[in-house]
């Protein structure tokens, strides 16, 4: 198939991007490059602008023969999100009814959306499934609630055929070090570890009074190549996915809940190096986490994760000379 990735060149989209290629497809880029890095493009076709732009949508899927849309253009800080709603909602929303009408124009009716574990409320258990209740708690989270409703509405009206992913938490870095994590000054947490050890800084838990088994908060780390060949499955399993109903839902991650304390540890392992650590309050917007039942994924993608947590900070600290040596820090 030939796919357009908007955010394309960003952490998720170009190693999805590189998934894809590996797995015989085409890849067209959309970015604006305003997270993103050209040298994630990998010679891959681009087209630079906002993926709101109609110009240049019509231009893109006029040019290209494009069969399927992988969405992962957004703004996505938490912490950002909370002091900025407007331009969250804005983005994250206003733009992709931009891009839904393009594609409806152009008859481009298959769009795999990055959503986001983040919509789901809390559980006493920390376990959510697709069919959980979902509370998002903050501007960022409310953006990729409200897009899903909307693919839902429109592919019930349509012929558009929609799989949101529900993503946990990404890390790690493409296994062949092709792209990975490009924010100087990260602020979700393996990063933060990271940048505390390069810098042989002190790593702050935020929030330790959560109700999980040790006050921290509670995710699921996957690793970022196992999340972006799910995508490829994703897409080359759309159709049939979508036969019964054009809108669907499926988590992407582990099933396996970690909690921060337990993520130090796992990053002192993979160093062989203690970190310096403190503990202080939240930040604006988190929540407790959860970790998902992964069994819709395994049957309907035909997928599982194949890396843990420890391969995940193995991965991310070997791609920072390779970062040095691309970006220039």
């Amino acid at each position: 198939m030939r796919i357009l990735i908007t955010g394309g060149a960003g952490y998720i989209g170009s190693t999805v991007g590189s998934a894809c290629e590996d797995a015989g497809h085409q890849v067209v880029v959309l970015d604006d490059f305003s997270t993103g890095r050209p040298e994630f493009l990998l010679d891959r076709t681009l087209y630079q602008g906002d993926f709101a732009d109609r110009e240049l949508l019509d231009r893109v899927f006029t040019e290209q023969q494009i069969d399927a849309v992988i969405h992962c253009a957004a703004k996505i800080l938490v912490p950002e999100s909370v002091a900025q709603p407007l331009a969250y909602y804005e983005n994250n929303v206003g733009k992709t009814l931009d891009l839904l009408s393009a594609m409806r124009d152009h008859g481009v009716n298959r769009i795999l959306f990055s959503s986001s574990a983040s919509i789901y409320a809390t559980d006493e258990n920390f376990q959510v499934t697709e069919s959980s209740a979902l509370d998002p708690q903050s501007p960022y989270a409310t953006t990729k609630f409200m897009v899903e409703m909307i693919l839902r509405d429109v592919a019930h009206a349509s012929d558009l055929h929609v799989l949101s992913l529900r993503y946990f938490n990404p890390i790690g870095t493409d296994p062949q070090l092709r792209t990975g994590q490009q924010i100087e000054k990260p602020s979700h947490v393996l990063g933060k570890m990271i940048e505390a050890w390069v810098n042989h800084d002190t790593f702050t838990v935020t929030g330790v009074d959560w109700p999980t088994r040790d006050g921290s908060g509670i995710r699921d780390y996957i690793h970022v190549w196992d999340l972006a060949q799910a995508h490829v499955a994703a897409v080359e399993r759309l159709d049939d996915i979508t036969s019964d109903d054009n809108y669907q839902v499926i988590n992407v991650g582990t099933g396996n809940g970690v909690t921060v304390k337990e993520l130090v540890r796992a990053f002192e392992a993979g160093t062989g190096e203690p970190l310096k650590v403190e503990f202080g309050p939240a930040r604006p917007g988190d929540v407790a986490g959860a970790y998902t039942i992964s069994n819709r994924a395994t049957e309907l993608l035909d997928w599982k994760p194949q890396f843990t947590e420890a391969d995940g900070v193995r991965d991310a600290i070997a791609w920072l000379p390779q970062r040095k040596k691309l970006l220039g820090y």
